[in-house]
C-alpha cells in the first residue's frame, strides 16, 4: 500500500485567505493582539498553534496557558462556523472526487496532515462536502511543528489501515510544507498556479498541479512518485 497525505487548506479546501482573516481578527478579539507579522513562512512553525504561540510569547513575554490557546481556538472556531452557515466552503477543484477515487482503490490509503487545528479542520471539510474523520489524521493541536504532525499521521495511518507503507507522498500548497516534506525525505507534490506553483517547484515539489481537475494526470504522477519513493526510502509506518 502506498499512502497520500493531505494538506487542508488550499490544497483541498478553498480556505487560506478565509482562515487568515479569522485567525487576525481572533488575535485582536482575544488576545488584543494587532500588527502581527502576516508572511506566515516568517515564523519557526508555520502552524496555527506555533504561530499563536510564537505571536502570545512575543506580544507578552511568555508562552500561552493551554487555557489561553484553548480561548482563542475557541473563538476562531466560531468565526469559521458562522462563516460557514452563511456560505458553504468551497473545495479545491476535484478533491472530493480524487479522495473517493483515492478511497476506493486497491493501492492508494489517505491521511491527513495540517497545520490548522483538528476542529477547524473538520468543519471546513464537512462544508466543502469531505469528512475528516474519514482518515486518519494529525493537526496542530497535536504538536507545534509540521514535521511532528506529518509523522504523527503517518503512524495513525499505519495504525488504523495496517501498515507499513511503501512511498509516502505528501500534497500540499504552501513552502512550509514543501520543506517539512524536505526535511523527512517524502516527496512533495504542490497545489498551486501562477508565482505560487513557481515557488512551490523552486522549494523541491516535484510536480506542481492547479487543482485536482485533471484527475488522471494527477494519478499518474502519483503513480510514479509512490514507487520510485518506495525504491529509495523503504517501508513507513
Amino acid at each position: 500500500m502506498h499512502l497520500v497525505i493531505f494538506d487542508i487548506d488550499g490544497t483541498l479546501t478553498e480556505t487560506v485567505k478565509l482562515d487568515e482573516e479569522f485567525f487576525l481578527r481572533s488575535l485582536v478579539e482575544v488576545c488584543g493582539f494587532r500588527d502581527v507579522e502576516t508572511d506566515w513562512s516568517t515564523y519557526k512553525n508555520a502552524t496555527d498553534s506555533g504561530i499563536f504561540h510564537e505571536i502570545y510569547e512575543a506580544c507578552t513575554g511568555r508562552p500561552p496557558s493551554a487555557d489561553e490557546v484553548s480561548r482563542f481556538r475557541q473563538h476562531f472556531v466560531a468565526l469559521l462556523a458562522q462563516a460557514s452557515s452563511e456560505s458553504a466552503i468551497a473545495p479545491i477543484a476535484g478533491a472530493p472526487q480524487l479522495l473517493s477515487v483515492l478511497t476506493g482503490s486497491a493501492e492508494y490509503r489517505v491521511s491527513l496532515a495540517t497545520g490548522g487545528w483538528r476542529d477547524s479542520a473538520r468543519l471546513k471539510m464537512a462544508s466543502a462536502g469531505m469528512c475528516f474523520d474519514d482518515y486518519p489524521a494529525a493537526s496542530a493541536d497535536d504538536a507545534l511543528d509540521r514535521e511532528s504532525i506529518m509523522k504523527l499521521s503517518m503512524r495513525r495511518a499505519a495504525e488504523r489501515y495496517g501498515g507499513p507503507f511503501a512511498g509516502p507522498v505528501y500534497v500540499g500548497d504552501a513552502i512550509w510544507d514543501a520543506r517539512a516534506c524536505r526535511a523527512l525525505g517524502v516527496p512533495f507534490i504542490g497545489i498551486g498556479s501562477g508565482v505560487r506553483a513557481a515557488r512551490l517547484a523552486s522549494e523541491g515539489a516535484i510536480r506542481v498541479f492547479p487543482d485536482f481537475s485533471d484527475k488522471d494526470s494527477f494519478l499518474e504522477s502519483l503513480a510514479g512518485l509512490t514507487h520510485a519513493a518506495a525504491g529509495e526510502t523503504g517501508r513507513w509506518g
